[in-house]
């Protein structure tokens, strides 16, 4: 399975953004999925997750702003970002965790999209 992050741009402070992750496979598979983002000097972390059951979880800094949901049907992950801000500013990569194998757990990772906010 691929993943094919796109959606990021450049937006002011205070805009929103709503960056899509599509794969070439269902999604069903994944028992989690997520966004990561990684600005410039910085490590990689974690912006949101979602299981798939629906379990959300949001980084300190975006919890109240962001929002990630998947489509199933559509094979596709989403990350609605608003109120952005110049912090918010790196490369975001999508992410899938599929643990149906007990003895090969598997990672996928998109290319990532960049998004820059300007104040």
């Amino acid at each position: 399975v691929q993943l094919q992050a796109s959606g990021g741009g450049l937006v002011q402070t205070g805009g929103s953004l709503r960056p899509s992750c599509a794969a070439s496979g269902s999604i069903i598979r994944f028992d989690r999925m997520g966004w990561y983002r990684q600005a410039p000097g910085k490590q990689r972390e974690l912006v949101a997750s979602i299981s798939s059951g629906g379990g959300t979880y949001y980084g300190d800094s975006v919890e109240g702003r962001f929002a990630i949901s998947r489509d199933n049907a559509k094979n596709t992950l989403y990350l609605q970002m608003n109120s952005l801000e110049s912090d918010d500013t790196a490369v975001y990569y999508c992410h899938a965790f599929d643990g149906s194998d007990f003895y090969n757990p598997l990672d996928y990772w998109g290319q990532g999209t960049k998004v820059t906010v300007s104040s």
